[in-house]
């Protein structure tokens, strides 16, 4: 089929659909069009979003919606669910073909499934299971009562060491206000004082003194690449198992940016990652493992999952599909060449990074030099039509709500077709908007850290610059709404 064909269905395809849409409830139906009008419209450097394929798009609206499929491939809890196994079967199957990993789980419904599915994968597997086989009992259900609130108690006090919020981890790493934080004893590893990076025989100190069940790798806010075989010497040594989040670098590993000691899954117990992000598929969520682990997530549905989002799970497939084609691994080399431009496009002009610049897909910008909180930061980019999100940086005084940085990402604009100049111009307008907006005050005349005001006329003419190069970078120019 050709692609002038596809363009053709493709806009006849959200025509229609929004016009069903529009005669149940208009107001959706238009925002779902304004929708697509601001995302062509700004400059979107949020390291976590992408822009999904209109097939992956496409496969999410069907009728698979309607199924409830709780179980596991051919062994279901509900009937009529042979479709749904081909599903999940062909997910799982790229999955593995993909990443090279003994075992697929595509059921989480995010990112944050995925490590709930992982952790208590890994305490029924470390804890659960011999308990069971110390007391003679098939399942927790023959136990008695007694024995069975002895391993409640045992299962609620494992340890975990996951990566600090402030040094780039994400909150499901052990941050005490999130589940992770609350059903471990946690303790956290944070970057070298004065570079940023990861200081491996500080972690593996920190390990010998905690000696975690789990000890957690990958991140969320840290631009640099890890090395996953020193985490599993780490993780060898204390006897801990190894579970890394890939979710924000799963495309670099995916397309071979990311190999050796820097591909995760081969060294990780356990790996997990989302399927939007880098990977430019659907929002949800993969669990990756080796085989020792593969019994324990696939109960991640009833452990920690109810029914599978079937719809979500077919466009894991198309998504994983789609990465599996050679022109993958070129968009995922891109993503890093043009996070590498984007960040020295930012040290050309004197902005301060974490770690001093990246060699992943994204940039952690200090934005303190310029007398600004992170949110006011944040704040004036969106006016100036730049969507970046707000991040701490480590030992971060302004907290995880005002903080000091702003996080950007290269994946999105990548897909939309930047490069290199497009990235370098894009570190000169953001630079433009900081140097031009100046932090507010409060009522009673004190600093604020949220209110600011941009300098005149700045906010119109970033916008007027970003209008030029996205306009040379259509999103989604086979969809014609008109």
């Amino acid at each position: 089929m050709t692609d002038e064909r596809i363009d053709s269905l493709t806009s006849s395809a959200y025509r229609q659909a929004l016009e069903v849409i529009a005669s149940v409830e208009p107001r959706i139906a238009d925002a779902t069009r304004q929708e697509l009008v601001d995302q062509r419209g700004s400059l979107k450097l949020i390291a976590s979003e992408n822009y999904a394929s209109p097939a992956v798009l496409l496969t999410m609206g069907t009728w698979f919606s309607d199924k409830y499929a709780e179980g596991t491939v051919g062994h279901r809890f509900y009937a009529g669910c042979q479709n749904v196994d081909t599903v999940e079967s062909v997910a799982a199957e790229h999955a593995r073909e993909l990443f090279g990993a003994p075992y697929a789980y595509a059921q989480p419904h995010s990112g944050i499934d995925a490590n709930l599915v992982a952790f208590w994968s890994i305490l029924a597997h470390r804890v659960e299971t011999p308990a069971l086989e110390r007391l003679g009992a098939k399942n927790v259900n023959e136990l008695t009562e007694e024995d069975w609130e002895s391993l409640r108690h045992e299962l609620g006090n494992q340890r975990l060491l996951g990566m600090s919020l402030d040094a780039g981890g994400h909150l499901t790493h052990g941050f005490r206000p999130n589940i992770s934080g609350k059903m471990f004893h946690q303790q956290q590893y944070g970057t070298d004082p004065q570079t940023g990076l990861l200081d491996y025989d500080a972690v593996a100190a920190k390990a010998r003194e905690f000696k975690p069940l789990v000890l957690v790798a990958g991140y969320s806010a840290y631009p640099r690449r890890v090395n996953f075989a020193k985490m599993r010497e780490i993780a060898d040594e204390v006897g801990a198992t190894l579970m890394v989040d890939m979710a924000h670098f799963a495309g670099l590993v995916a397309g071979k940016v990311f190999t050796g000691d820097e591909d995760p899954v081969p060294f990780a117990h356990v790996t997990t990652t989302t399927t939007h992000k880098s990977l430019r598929g659907p929002r949800g969520g993969l669990v990756l493992a080796q085989e020792e682990y593969a019994a324990d997530v696939d109960r991640g549905c009833p452990m920690v999952l109810g029914g599978p989002l079937s719809h979500v799970m077919a466009a894991k497939a198309v998504a994983l599909a789609e990465a599996r084609r050679p022109e993958f691994q070129t968009y995922a080399q891109r993503i890093a060449d043009n996070a590498k431009s984007l960040a020295d496009g930012f040290l050309s002009r004197g902005a301060n990074l974490v770690t001093g610049g990246t060699d992943n897909h994204l940039v952690l910008l200090d934005v303190s030099s310029f007398g600004l909180t992170g949110r006011q930061a944040e704040s004036a980019l969106l006016d100036a039509g730049v969507v970046t999100n707000r991040n701490s940086v480590p030992r971060d005084p302004n907290g995880a709500w005002y903080t000091s940085g702003v996080r950007l990402g290269t994946p999105a604009l990548t897909t939309r077709g930047f490069g290199h100049d497009e990235f370098d111009r894009v570190a000169e307008l953001i630079v433009h908007v900081l140097q031009n907006t100046q932090p507010g005050t409060t009522k009673d005349g004190k600093p604020s850290k949220a209110s600011y005001s941009v300098g005149d006329g700045v906010a119109d003419k970033v916008r007027d610059a970003s209008a030029e190069m996205l306009d040379k970078h259509p999103l989604y120019p086979g969809i014609d709404l008109s």
